[in-house]
């Protein structure tokens, strides 16, 4: 699931911009939401320092000595492979928001019609060249790679344990693995481990996570050398 957020000065737009992309989601089957919206630039700072975002939506005039180009730059420098996308009603700015490798720029006022062909067109572009995102069905449901935790073996599915939710896929461990990143790594017969997720391994031989302490899985014996740096 992809993790939208989005930063205007006004209000008004904010929620309508909210309201389009939920219904664009729902109506086009695709796998987001909207997990932050604010009109504060520092709110955003703050926001996206501590938690996981895949696309934000950023209007460049945020009446603020902080510009939706300042907050681009942050944003770069914490997740270069996030999906930016501007919204202005001063189309001058449009070359200079590419420089932020800015997916798309939307003149407002943003049209349905015109933020759908955006968010149907950033689903096919995930889906055909961004390796971050696991395509986990046919309904363009993504999961970005860097919030799983660890994947565990459940009878015929795979549940993949994540910063937000559980999503479950029936596929091989072998199939799934080959699809996913160098950093994940079988640890268990029943767990594939994204290794930059960990803190620590207790002496148990339990893997503890950086995000989240209380989700941990397993080290079976033929993995233990591996991580103990056998």
């Amino acid at each position: 699931m992809l993790n939208f957020v989005m930063c205007d000065d006004n209000h008004g737009i904010l929620n309508r911009l909210e309201k389009m992309l939920e219904s664009i989601l729902i109506n086009n089957n695709l796998s987001g939401h909207v997990a932050y919206t604010t009109t504060k630039p520092d709110n955003l700072v703050s926001y996206i320092e501590k938690n996981s975002f895949d696309v934000v939506i950023l209007d460049i005039d945020l009446k603020s000595d902080i510009s939706g180009m300042d907050l681009a730059n942050i944003i770069r420098k914490k997740n270069k492979k996030a999906y930016i996308i501007f919204t202005t009603a001063h189309l001058e700015y449009s070359m200079i928001a590419y420089k932020y490798k800015t997916f798309d720029f939307l003149a407002k006022p943003v049209t349905t019609e015109r933020l759908e062909e955006t968010i149907i067109r950033l689903f096919d572009d995930i889906a055909s060249d961004n390796a971050s995102f696991f395509k986990l069905n046919k309904n363009k449901v993504f999961i970005n790679s860097n919030d799983i935790f660890f994947i565990q073996k459940q009878g015929k599915k795979a549940i993949f344990k994540t910063t937000s939710k559980d999503f479950e896929l029936n596929s091989s461990f072998s199939n799934i693995l080959s699809n996913l990143p160098k950093n994940f790594v079988r640890c268990h017969k029943s767990y594939i481990v994204n290794l930059n997720k960990i803190s620590h391994v207790q002496s148990n031989n339990t893997i503890v996570f950086k995000d989240n302490v209380s989700i941990q899985c397993k080290i079976g014996p033929k993995y233990e050398d591996f991580f103990r740096g056998g």
